[in-house]
């Protein structure tokens, strides 16, 4: 591809690149001296100069052209395609078109491609027109297409009738744009626009696998909760299963412009994958689709700042996102930068990305010192607790599995608790009664979940030592999960990548108001559990009971104190 900035770049650029002959490469550039009427879509020259140029370099040529009928650029693909450059768009209002109609010629006898329609509606271009190339270099049909102001179902485009070259345009391409303009400004009123209130946006969800189906439909439904946790709404999910991940895409090109389409059909903001993102594959996918591109550890970060209360909390979400950020830290190519390459590119620009890297280095580092004075404020806190001498148990398990309302019920506290995904950040320690008069400490900690984040799992290392000073671990299960058992194995394998499967275990099924009872008794047999409802107190004495056992069992029975016996009142003095 080639932008017209003078004779001897384009020269540099198609002839050694592309392999172009001189001759070819002038014939190109005289195309930039053509200007188009305004109210002409194309001109009968304009598309047998495209035509007969593509048929001689065995290559797609396309022109974009303004309103006012300059040909801004020439675009030079391969046989079968085009690559549009990477541009910033003229208008970026949804009643407004880009202003810029886009022609270029197809080799093989095909009318417009998905491709071509995937432009045409991620870019807002106000019309395609691709020109059959037929045999001799001379044009064959016309086939044209523009968007459809306020169509709700179906492709949100119009494919016209096929043109024969040399007939004139079917209607003026002044009053078509004016018309379209004034109809997409009718159709997108403020009375439709969502409110700001009703949340933070629209986000596509899409998810890839490359194993078991129905566990890639499990994901994709925690990557929705995930969404609604963080306050997006879903307009729609999107899944692949591929034999191996696409290495630049992550989905492979014809479903990645699928979903681009469909997220412009519903309305989608941005696109948010249930996959972590390489920084390569995130530039990618920004560049190709334009819209905002989130990945599952970077929505599990934003609930973790949503819900960070603590200045321990804050300091750990920030240090994670923080480290998450830096590799991905880079400013977008513009101009002829993906030309020139290292030489000439450097200046200003590099200089400035490495003042930001660098002030994110160092606050990096403050925030190392920082989470430093917190586990010595922990581990303070933890030898005071030793030196009561009471056991400490901890609960754990997968997010959302009522963790919380246990703890709230066994210690008759008030700790915050809500049918949400980590509705809990900031671990909580409480004195908890057992029923045979002995006492214990009981300390609530953060939830776990699938594919949890490792820079999220080194910032919140000072919580999770708490679980290194556990006597026993009382690990928490949804019982009302149809995911119940797999995420039981998802919770232990992070206790093990902890180092904490050495550490004594319970395993409760809560919620078995909500279980089935067949299946919840079959559970608890397989896995030495114990159902319980947590909202329930009286469901819990078998669950301090055992607890009792697995924390005392070989310490005796509670010293008996000496009750002084009752002395004899003293006479009373004469």
């Amino acid at each position: 591809m080639s932008q017209h900035q003078g004779r001897q770049p384009i020269q540099k650029i198609l002839g050694n690149t592309l392999g172009l002959k001189p001759g070819q490469i002038k014939r190109i550039e005289r195309i930039y001296r053509r200007r188009l009427p305004q109210t002409h879509i194309y001109t009968p020259e304009l598309t047998r100069t495209l035509s007969e140029l593509s048929w001689e370099i065995a290559r797609q040529i396309g022109v974009l052209v303004d309103r006012r009928g300059y040909i801004e650029q020439v675009v030079v693909g391969d046989a079968r395609r085009i690559l549009l450059p990477q541009r910033k768009r003229h208008r970026s209002a949804a009643e407004r078109l880009t202003g810029l109609r886009y022609l270029h010629t197809h080799l093989h006898d095909e009318p417009l491609s998905d491709e071509d329609l995937a432009d045409l509606s991620l870019l807002r271009f106000d019309c395609v027109v691709a020109v059959e190339v037929g045999p001799a270099g001379l044009p064959r049909r016309l086939w044209m297409a523009t968007l459809v102001p306020g169509r709700s179902a179906g492709d949100p485009w119009q494919v016209w009738a096929p043109i024969l070259p040399g007939a004139p345009p079917p209607v003026p391409f002044d009053e078509l744009v004016r018309n379209l303009e004034k109809e997409f400004s009718r159709t997108v009123s403020p009375s439709v626009q969502v409110p700001a209130s009703s949340g933070r946006g629209k986000a596509l969800l899409v998810g890839v696998s490359t194993g078991n189906p129905s566990e890639a439909e499990e994901s994709l439904r925690e990557l929705e909760s995930l969404a609604h946790a963080s306050g997006v709404s879903s307009c729609g999910s999107i899944s692949q299963n591929r034999p191996v991940i696409h290495p630049q895409y992550l989905v492979g090109l014809g479903k990645l412009q699928d979903l681009v389409v469909h997220a412009l059909q519903s309305g989608a903001e941005f696109i948010v994958f249930d996959h972590d993102l390489t920084p390569a594959q995130m530039r990618s996918l920004t560049d190709f689709t334009e819209l905002k591109i989130i990945d599952r550890t970077q929505l599990i970060l934003d609930i973790f700042a949503q819900r960070a209360r603590s200045r321990e909390g804050k300091i750990q979400v920030e240090l994670a996102q923080l480290r998450y950020r830096l590799p991905r830290l880079m400013h977008r190519n513009t101009g002829l930068s993906r030309l020139m390459g290292g030489i000439g590119g450097r200046g200003p620009g590099e200089s400035k990305l490495e003042i930001d890297r660098r002030r994110v280095r160092e606050r990096i580092h403050r925030l190392e010192n920082e989470i430093g004075k917190v586990r010595m404020a922990r581990k303070n806190r933890r030898s005071r607790r030793g030196r009561s001498g009471l056991p400490l148990v901890c609960l754990v398990g997968y997010t959302n599995a009522g963790k919380s309302t246990l703890f709230n019920t066994l210690t008759h506290s008030r700790v915050f608790t809500q049918n949400r995904l980590f509705a809990t950040l900031d671990p909580t320690t409480r004195q908890i009664p057992f029923p045979g008069g002995r006492k214990g400490l009981l300390t609530d900690t953060v939830g776990f979940i699938r594919n949890l984040p490792t820079d999220l799992v080194a910032a919140f290392r000072a919580t999770l030592e708490e679980l290194n000073e556990a006597d026993l671990l009382v690990h928490v299960v949804d019982a009302s999960s149809p995911y119940c058992e797999s995420r039981l194995g998802v919770v232990d394998d992070v206790l093990k990548s902890l180092d904490l499967d050495r550490i004594p275990r319970l395993a409760v099924f809560n919620k078995a108001d909500h279980a089935d009872p067949v299946e919840l008794q079959n559970l608890c047999r397989r896995h030495e559990a114990l159902p319980c409802c947590a909202l329930e107190p009286g469901s819990l004495r078998p669950l301090l009971s055992r607890m009792e056992t697995l924390l005392f069992a070989g310490r005796g029975p509670l010293p008996v104190r000496e009750v002084e016996p009752a002395r004899e009142p003293a006479p009373l003095a004469e």
